[in-house]
């Protein structure tokens, strides 16, 4: 029976698979790859359920990745619909995960059914890298299965990753890169005591403040043709015991550093510590590496992407390494060229999440081109 998309983003978004929780989603893609002559390989690690499936033994091995799991609804009430029982509305679907990314995995699923109905012979090999670690501490999912498959010396080389990348149709946009980002939480050192008797305290957050000034006008890089500025972002900053009359002993702050291929994070570190040590700050620092930049440039599967969307579409895509980090950061080391094709992206992780039910349709006809522009 020939799927629908519509019909499978439907039954895949009425699984509540809050992350880490893949709700069957993962069971009913095994039934439906099996059918179409893939072989199943279910990892679990921890509280995640991951899912390589591969169809044929040859190189180029192409890969679609995504992710089943969904964030959490918020309040329920305040939808239109209910999250998980998928509606639609005036040629929209509703519902928790429609663009991010269930139908993007519907539309992978449909166009690789009938690929693989039109040419069953096809060249090389066809994957989906399937986890339920994505939305959450992403620490049981993609990464482990990477391990696992470079452990055995089992290589990608082409991989869609199903992340909604459009902005207003399918295709206008693609990710060819994501910038890297390193996240710091520093604690500032001081000596706690009465406002009254400035003699006799170290006010840390008034150490704060020159570190402040010193980060933010800190230019880091010029960027380069596929990636803006590093940019350095303050998320938080806590200090006080909360009575009005206390100078506190130690004050932090919390900040964020997203990064092009100018940099690495040794280098951010290495300045960082700079200003820091310059500023004779008293200190200490926990750093938390959040992912790598990478970037494919234009080659074979950019290419064959960029030509599939003109073809299906009639537009020129736009290359972008904007947004935050995805699963590809995890893939792309090994050596495998990445794009990021999926959805519209204006409602993921919002209230009333949905896709426009046309580019669905349209995404899985991209999706179809691909496979033949790579593998006949």
């Amino acid at each position: 029976m020939v799927l629908d998309v519509i019909d499978v983003t439907k039954l895949l978004v009425a699984r509540a698979s809050v992350t880490p929780n893949d709700a069957g989603c993962q069971t009913y893609l095994k039934e439906q790859l099996a059918a179409q002559g893939f072989v199943n390989e279910t990892m679990v690690f921890a509280d995640t359920t991951n899912l390589w499936a591969r169809r044929g033994a040859a190189q180029p091995v192409f890969c679609f990745a995504g992710h089943t799991d969904v964030v959490p609804t918020g309040p329920i009430e305040r939808w239109q619909f209910d999250p998980f029982t998928p509606t639609e509305h005036n040629g929209f679907l509703y519902g928790r995960g429609t663009a991010d990314m269930k139908a993007s995995i519907a539309a992978m699923l449909v166009a690789t059914q009938k690929f693989v109905q039109d040419y069953p012979d096809h060249k090389g090999s066809i994957a989906y890298l399937i986890t339920s670690d994505e939305e959450g501490h992403f620490i049981n999912g993609t990464t482990k299965v990477i391990d696992t498959l470079e452990a055995r010396h089992e290589k990608i080389d082409y991989c869609i990753v199903g992340e909604p990348s459009s902005t207003n149709v399918t295709g206008d946009v693609i990710k060819n890169g994501r910038r890297g980002s390193l996240t710091a939480n520093l604690n500032v050192k001081g000596m706690q005591g009465h406002v009254a008797y400035p003699h006799l305290v170290d006010n840390p957050i008034h150490a704060l403040g020159p570190v402040i000034a010193e980060l933010v006008n800190t230019k880091w890089d010029e960027g380069n043709d596929f990636f803006p500025p590093t940019s350095m972002q303050i998320s938080n900053i806590s200090g006080g015991t909360g009575a009005t009359n206390v100078v506190p002993g130690t004050a932090s702050m919390v900040f964020n550093f997203r990064y092009s291929t100018e940099l690495t994070f040794e280098c951010i570190q290495e300045r960082v510590y700079f200003i820091l040590e310059g500023l004779k700050v008293n200190y200490d620092i926990q750093w938390t590496y959040n992912g790598l930049p990478f970037l494919t440039e234009p080659g074979v599967l950019v290419n064959a992407v960029v030509k599939s969307i003109q073809k299906v579409c009639g537009i020129q895509t736009e290359l972008s390494t904007a947004g935050g980090t995805s699963d590809g950061r995890f893939i792309a080391p090994t050596g495998a060229q990445i794009v990021e094709l999926g959805p519209e992206n204006n409602t993921i992780h919002k209230i009333d999440e949905c896709v426009n039910i046309a580019n669905v349709i349209t995404l899985e006809k991209v999706y179809y081109q691909v496979l033949v522009n790579l593998l006949t």
